[in-house]
């Protein structure tokens, strides 16, 4: 008889876990408690305009093909995709800079933007492709015991994560210009935190940016969930939609079932938490719950404000992606990790896909993806009283600082999400992207991919090692997915793409 598995949660996490497992030949059911699949990765419907409700670019694709290779597949038999050059603006007042994974395009972008610094940018980049060949490999397996700590690739590691240095204080060895710092150090909002506290192997992520590259979906990045349940659901899984899992049922250390809000019981030999970690591990497990006092304790995340925007019209002239920083840009994430005070001066993200993508809006019109980083809920802000006069700063930001002038009147559909959204979404405190990526919250420090007190309970998505971000969740589900096999005695034998990629890389 087939093992069964149930995994909680239709995130990518959960979907990628799912489609391995199920390739694999276990008798997997997904069970997601809203009517659509995805998790933050869901698409957001807004009248005749579709939108991604979380993520909205891919960047380490190869990890994405590594998944999908594990089942036989290609991603591309399921998505388009299109590789973007360039690939973001940013915007420092009345400076803007375009990106690009083209190195010699890049260089001249640095110098028109930032003259003299093309060098430090051949620098850093030669520096970092030998830093992430270092790193890479170490989050690519779990770390269940202080032991694997001395695992001869984390010894190699050692001297990139065993040191007090920022991403912030890595680029002070490259760059002088503290604009300039912020081309390289943005992409700690991928979790959640200040490149001026974020550790310093995380100065990584913009490498991978600008070697690899970053990648549109057409449709949008929530096509990526219905392309994976497909792949899931080929290989005889079983998807449940609008099915909560209520709490689970023991013998032992061992999960023998989960209840569903229903009522209804199902059994399982392995259970696979795909829900936000935090908000599943206070509420979902009965006597074993942790109590939320002691899940304050942790080290959080900051959250986001989201503007979701139909319009009846297309801005040509406007980038696919576009960030506006802060005035005064460390005060503002400084505001933000202070977890009180929501920041006067605002740094925003704007997607503008409808430039390259005539599925997610009707002819003629198109839609924006507006978020900006803020607080999350741990001190209850009342976003109900201030979300309209919020709204209202975000847009003037937005109108002054690009093109859209004539924006508000061309508004015709909108949706809004606070951090209070998103913890009324079961996400804790609103912390969209899970637990702060400190050092005493990494690796063995971070919730592990097999969940410690249980003997067959395991963990994917942001909330478990190696961390936030689509690339490192595909790795955890992948982690989990080969600890289940090797309980059961069998080993399972990695597709992996990086290492000669990576090799080839400067």
């Amino acid at each position: 008889m087939k093992k069964r598995i149930i995994i909680v949660g239709s995130g990518p996490g959960g979907l990628t876990s799912g489609m391995l497992l199920a390739h694999r030949g276990y008798d997997v059911t997904i069970l997601e408690k809203a009517g659509v699949l995805g998790g933050r990765n869901a698409p957001l419907k807004a009248g005749p305009y579709t939108f991604d409700t979380g993520p909205t670019f891919l960047h380490q694709k190869f990890t994405l093909d590594e998944v999908f290779a594990e089942t036989g597949r290609k991603p591309e038999e399921y998505l388009n995709f299109t590789k973007l050059d360039p690939m973001t603006r940013l915007t420092w007042g009345d400076v803007s800079m375009e990106t690009s994974s083209d190195e010699e395009t890049m260089v001249k972008h640095i110098e028109a933007a930032f003259p003299g610094q093309a060098e430090n940018y051949r620098h850093f980049m030669r520096d970092h492709a030998q830093k992430l060949r270092v790193i890479f490999p170490c989050l690519q397996k779990p770390y269940l015991r202080l032991r694997d700590y001395f695992g001869k690739r984390l010894l190699r590691a050692l001297p990139y994560v065993a040191t007090t240095k920022s991403v912030m204080d890595v680029l002070g060895e490259y760059f002088d210009d503290e604009r300039l710092k912020l081309a390289f150090t943005f992409q700690a909002k991928y979790l959640g935190m200040s490149p001026w506290s974020c550790p310093a192997l995380f100065s990584i992520l913009s490498y991978i940016e600008y070697a690899h590259g970053i990648y549109h979906v057409e449709g949008g990045l929530s096509k990526m969930s219905e392309g994976m349940a497909k792949v899931f659901e080929e290989e005889g899984g079983t998807l449940r939609l609008n099915s909560e899992v209520a709490s689970v049922e023991y013998e032992g250390k061992r999960v023998s079932s989960v209840v569903l809000t229903s009522g209804e019981v199902l059994e399982c030999d392995d259970l696979i938490v795909n829900a936000d970690y935090a908000h599943a591990r206070t509420t979902m497990f009965g006597k074993k719950n942790v109590p939320k006092a002691a899940m304050m304790k942790k080290k959080f995340s900051c959250s986001t404000f989201m503007l979701y925007l139909g319009l009846d019209k297309i801005y040509e002239d406007e980038p696919h992606h576009h960030i506006l920083f802060a005035d005064d840009y460390e005060r503002n994430v400084r505001d933000i990790q202070g977890e009180r005070e929501v920041s006067g001066d605002p740094s925003i993200y704007v997607r503008n896909s409808s430039i390259n993508d005539k599925t997610v809006a009707p002819a003629g019109h198109s839609q924006l993806y507006v978020l900006v980083p803020t607080i999350n809920m741990r001190n209850g802000y009342s976003w109900e009283e201030n979300k309209a006069a919020y709204r209202e700063q975000v847009l003037d930001r937005i109108i002054e600082k690009t093109g859209m002038k004539d924006l508000r009147e061309h508004i015709v559909e909108e949706r809004c999400i606070t951090p209070q959204g998103w913890q009324d979404a079961n996400i804790f405190i609103g912390a969209t992207f899970n637990f702060a990526h400190t050092i005493d919250q990494m690796l063995y420090f971070r919730p592990q991919n097999k969940l410690k007190g249980f003997s067959n309970v395991y963990l994917v998505g942001g909330g478990t090692h190696p961390g936030s971000g689509l690339p490192t969740i595909f790795e955890s589900a992948r982690i989990s997915a080969n600890l289940i096999c090797e309980s059961y005695g069998v080993e399972r034998e990695r597709v992996d793409y990086s290492e000669e990629l990576l090799a080839a890389t400067h």
